[in-house]
């Protein structure tokens, strides 16, 4: 029980006086988070586990100052009380960093608590090698995937660590929390989603809007604050006749508000171009029936014939997941009703299991799956589970980059659709989804022989979308190939690495022919054999090759003019070295990339941008996607041909670049001020008043002595939407423009765009 471990006594090697109570009462809490009853092995392994990681750890401290042992506590904690995770995670959530940051090795790890433990430690342990490639966080969740294959636990305290991280990144360096959040946001948080860990894929996707744009998070939380006791006693309104019906019915129900993350907010106000006040549906209402297994649909569809007989519903807006749960094994009911004023409300209506699940995802799926009534259901993680191991085990699984990127499009946040084969069997695949991935979903070899496809009886292309509810066949022919076209079809990380492996196959025969032809030119050249892969690499890079594969297969197909060989390089020793360009025969030739030098910036009425602390060695350019003005959040990105770029923390393509390359992010600051242009782009939406609109707009632009590159209005039925440029020279400027706008009563929102 967790009383009998949490009364042992708690050996702690020789700390700072002011630790001990501190590590003490977190070890003790997290005791007491463990609300199942332990055995004395897993009581033993506990506490073995934290001494051990209390010992390694004692010399280090978190960047806030704190005993680093905190960290693994903690996650041990979220790992049994936010994801419900038994014993053995709490070990292996200890001691998730010991490896990795201390002298213990796996094989003590091993030893002491054998080879389940060491696996899982393993699976969350980066290895240093991981930093010397060119994508260190595609490879380490690449790493991370395949240990959740044998383990899902790896993966689910993976979770619990970023989290935490997360919760206390306000002692590290703004850069590094910029990294982290991309990261998270385009990984950790969709994993999340796909493992059904909605409580904690919301508090991600806060987490790092505070970091990204803290001054909406802000202003969304304080208006939230300043709404919350009308939306209170909204709630209890709508509530009550409900928790009564259900009452009368004999149902035992928990009935309660739930608010809408300020991230889901934020979306919304982003999407639909409105302002926070124009959000109605800042709230979801949640029934949560205590029903026994067998009686959970029809109790859930006794609720909600309760909900549309006491509120309009909204037909369009009803979405059964009970009868066909999500690929993460999300079960729900969902309406929208009007509710009183008029106001639409999201109705979410499951039993206790459902909700369990719903919250705690995987973790909670592994405690039901013997269960008979919901075997079938379970299966749908196990589904998942198989298609990230095809696509890990296919031949393309080893390009880490390849993987990361459609294991992000096509597996984590895409709704799903259920399609049927014709003997009725139901396959799950991704919205968007074409029939091209339905025939790999069903077999690889069928995909690749893909000729045509009929779809409910009638014959569409391949690359047609499947839409809830088709049936499709699939007919193939053996002497199809896939071909580059595909990929841009396929939405599934199975079809996309399948097509790409065929796709290899070919070229590397290619490739072969390619080789024999290069050799013949380097014999003409008389080259020794023994220089073939030096001179092929100078050949590569020389043409502009990214790799030696494509490089060999262009030759074989004539993209690549070999006669220009003997007139640009020499063979000196035995080595191939390019002429010196008065000497070339071919005087445009292009350079070796390594011979070109990026052309430093040209000083001139601008901001001076300090990265990493320099102002002075940094060339760099502002980013065209997002248009950085001095003011602005920023972080620097080196590029690989046009150097440094300047990009605003919130560019749409941050996430992108800080998940992906966050080994060229750098710290970027802005340094002295001055009167400088910059053009900004404000999206203007309100009622149309008729004629003085444009001029009331502009005049008031004028008033505060700002300049207008371009103007463009149109609009029809009372509404307008103006496109505005704007000369300004910093954000409190621009800011200042937006509020005298929104000041006019007939706009209706005022927003800046890339």
């Amino acid at each position: 029980m967790p009383g009998s471990a949490e009364n042992q006594e708690v050996v702690i090697p020789v700390l700072q006086e002011d630790d001990r109570p501190l590590i003490i009462s977190a070890y003790r809490n997290l005791l007491r988070a463990i609300n199942t009853k332990l055995n004395a092995d897993d009581q033993k392994n506990i506490r073995a586990a934290f001494e051990l990681a209390t010992r390694a750890h004692m010399e280090q401290r978190r960047k806030s100052g704190e005993p680093y042992i905190l960290h693994p506590i903690e996650v041990a904690r979220i790992c049994v009380e936010e994801i419900g995770l038994g014993p053995t995670a709490v070990v292996c959530a200890l001691l998730h960093d010991v490896v990795e940051d201390t002298n213990v090795t796996l094989k003590d790890i091993h030893d002491q608590f054998g080879e389940r433990v060491m696996l899982i430690v393993d699976g969350l342990t980066k290895l240093d090698s991981l930093h010397e490639t060119e994508n260190p966080q595609a490879e380490n969740l690449y790493r991370v995937l395949k240990a959740m294959l044998s383990d899902v636990r790896v993966v689910l305290i993976k979770m619990a660590d970023r989290l935490h991280n997360l919760r206390t990144i306000g002692s590290m360096p703004a850069h590094k929390q910029l990294r982290i959040a991309a990261e998270t946001a385009t990984v950790y948080a969709p994993l999340a989603h796909r493992l059904g860990l909605y409580a904690i894929k919301s508090e991600f996707q806060d987490l790092c809007l505070k970091i990204t744009d803290r001054e909406a998070y802000d202003d969304i939380a304080d208006k939230l604050a300043q709404t919350k006791t009308a939306r209170q006693e909204y709630i209890s309104a709508f509530i009550k006749p409900i928790a009564e019906g259900l009452e009368n019915e004999g149902i035992k129900a928990r009935v309660f508000g739930r608010p809408k993350t300020i991230h889901s907010i934020y979306n919304k106000i982003q999407s639909k171009n409105v302002a926070f006040e124009e959000i109605y549906d800042l709230f979801a209402i949640r029934i949560i029936l205590q029903v026994p297994m067998q009686q959970e649909k029809f109790a859930c569809w006794q609720a909600y014939t309760l909900v549309t007989d006491t509120y309009k519903p909204i037909p369009e807006r009803l979405k059964d997941w009970i009868t066909s749960p999500k690929a993460n094994g999300y079960e729900s009911l969902h309406t929208t009703v009007a509710g009183p004023d008029g106001k639409f409300v999201e109705v979410q209506i499951r039993s206790e299991r459902m909700d369990e699940i719903a919250e705690r995802g995987f973790a909670a799926h592994w405690k039901y799956k013997g269960v008979s009534e919901v075997k079938s259901r379970a299966n749908t993680f196990d589904n998942w589970l198989n298609q990230v191991r095809e696509t890990l085990e296919s031949e393309n699984a080893g390009n880490a980059v390849e993987f990361l990127a459609d294991f992000q499009t096509s597996n984590l946040y895409s709704e799903e659709i259920h399609v049927f084969t014709p003997k009725g069997e139901m396959r799950i695949l991704p919205e968007a989804a074409t029939a091209l991935d339905f025939a790999f979903s069903i077999h690889s070899d069928l995909g690749c022989m893909c000729r045509s496809v009929m779809i409910n009886g009638q014959i569409k292309s391949i690359y047609h979308k499947l839409q809830n509810g088709d049936q499709v066949r699939i007919m193939g022919d053996r002497n199809q190939k896939p071909s580059e076209d595909w990929l841009k079809h396929v939405v599934t990380s199975k079809a996309r690495s399948r097509i790409r492996a065929a796709l290899k196959e070919e070229k590397r025969k290619l490739a072969d022919d390619g080789r024999e032809i290069l050799e013949r030119k380097l014999n003409a050249m008389k080259m020794p054999s023994g220089a073939f892969d030096s001179s092929l690499d100078t050949l590569m890079k020389w043409y502009g090759f990214p790799n030696r594969l494509d490089f060999l297969a262009a030759i074989y197909t004539q993209q690549v003019d070999l006669a220009q060989v003997h007139k640009n390089f020499r063979n000196d020793g035995g080595r191939l070295f390019p002429l010196e360009a008065s000497h070339r025969e071919d005087a445009e030739a292009p350079l070796l990339p390594e011979q070109v030098a990026p052309a430093r910036s040209k000083p001139g009425n601008r901001p001076e941008v300090i990265i990493n602390g320099d102002s002075t060695n940094y060339p760099y350019t502002m980013a065209q996607c997002c248009n950085p003005v001095q003011g602005d959040d920023i972080f620097a990105f080196l590029t690989i041909k046009d150097g440094v770029k300047i990009h605003r923390k919130n560019c749409p393509n941050a996430n992108n670049l800080l998940s992906q390359y966050a080994h060229r992010v750098m710290k970027a600051e802005w340094g002295n001020t001055v009167k400088a242009d910059f053009v900004v782009t404000v999206v203007i939406t309100g009622v149309d008043t008729g004629p003085g609109v444009i001029q009331q707009l502009t005049n008031r632009i004028s008033e505060m002595g700002i300049n207008i590159r371009s103007f463009n209005i149109s609009g029809d039925g009372g509404y307008f939407e103006g496109i505005v440029k704007l000369v300004i020279s910093n954000t409190d400027q621009l800011n200042r423009a937006m509020t005298a706008l929104k000041s006019l009563e007939w706009v209706s929102n005022v927003r800046r765009t890339e």
